[in-house]
């Protein structure tokens, strides 16, 4: 997908801030408490997902996050098809004082792959 120019600077500086986390890593953090975060929309979330994760869209992502996400202290590992999506969301749980919100780096694409090598 072509992006625009101001909303891949924006993912950019997002990616700046918060630390990305490779795909081989999700499922041992996964398995030490990390809350796998899908921020796409319900129907993509519906089409295939990393298991045990939740899905809260990005655009409802700050209005409901407390409530199902309450300690501040948890490792929530956002994640969309790709990074952007991931990056900007792990980079506004930061700001609502998640401290460790991150994304995974390549999204669901990149944790997929690890099955198909």
């Amino acid at each position: 997908m072509a992006y625009t120019h101001k909303f891949q600077h924006l993912a950019d500086i997002a990616r700046s801030q918060v630390q990305g986390i490779d795909p081989h890593d999700v499922d041992a953090l996964m398995t030490d408490g990390a809350v796998a975060l899908d921020i796409r929309d319900p129907d993509e979330h519906a089409a295939g997902h990393i298991d045990g994760s939740i899905n809260i869209s990005r655009g409802k992502l700050e209005m409901i996050v407390e409530d199902k996400i309450p300690d501040l202290d948890t490792v929530v590992l956002c994640y969309c098809n790709a990074v952007n999506r991931g990056a900007l969301s792990a980079a506004s749980l930061k700001a609502m004082g998640y401290r460790n919100a991150a994304y995974v780096d390549g999204g669901l694409n990149g944790y997929r792959q690890l099955g198909e090598s």
